[in-house]
């Protein structure tokens, strides 16, 4: 019991979405996928459905298995600490939400005819954001180009290359939007770590 009370619950969005997305997960695997399908991933599905809306959120929830869920959710669980001590709980949930709904409106525009799940858009918006921690008004840090350049060059050429690239455009998105995250809320935060209640 000692121990148990040593351990902080130190990200409350990061590790409520870990473990939502675990459940979510290992529900999927123990109903050979049909939880993941009703709820878990984005599809066409009819405009008047609830759940076609609820899905264009929750995608980020469902993982194929557990090497998806453990390849992303290590990632997840590294940055998100940090981005969610900088911008704070409130404008981290807006962020992840605003990504989410991004890459399930373009999955179903672009791609109608597969299915888009996982948390990677989520990751690569972290991994973007992360690297412009330090971005100060008019100025453009090494380390945010270099990110850019490797990851998203990566999955730009990694698109053009592959016959199957809902995956690498969902990454895309999700740096663009840790892009454009960073230097929106770059004047505002100024260095603290209080977040910007305002931003969402």
């Amino acid at each position: 019991m000692k121990l148990l009370r040593r351990i902080q619950y130190n990200s409350p969005v990061v590790l409520s979405f870990a473990l939502v997305s675990l459940a979510a997960t290992l529900a999927g695997m123990l109903t050979n996928g049909y939880i993941t399908q009703l709820l878990f991933c984005v599809y066409r599905s009819a405009p008047l459905n609830p759940l076609t809306w609820l899905r264009l959120f929750t995608h980020t929830l469902g993982h194929a298995d557990w090497n998806h869920y453990a390849g992303n959710m290590t990632f997840f669980l590294v940055l998100g600490p940090m981005m969610e001590e900088k911008y704070g709980s409130r404008t981290l949930l807006g962020m992840m939400a605003v990504t989410a709904l991004l890459t399930g409106l373009v999955s179903l525009l672009l791609f109608p005819s597969s299915a888009l799940l996982g948390a990677s858009g989520l990751v690569f918006m972290f991994i973007v954001l992360a690297s412009m921690v330090h971005v100060e008004q008019g100025r453009v840090p090494l380390t945010m180009l270099l990110v850019v350049v490797i990851y998203l060059g990566q999955e730009l050429y990694t698109g053009l290359v592959t016959a199957d690239n809902v995956s690498q455009l969902t990454h895309i998105l999700g740096g663009v939007c840790g892009l454009v995250f960073g230097w929106w809320l770059a004047p505002r935060t100024g260095g603290s770590h209080s977040g910007n209640p305002l931003a969402f």
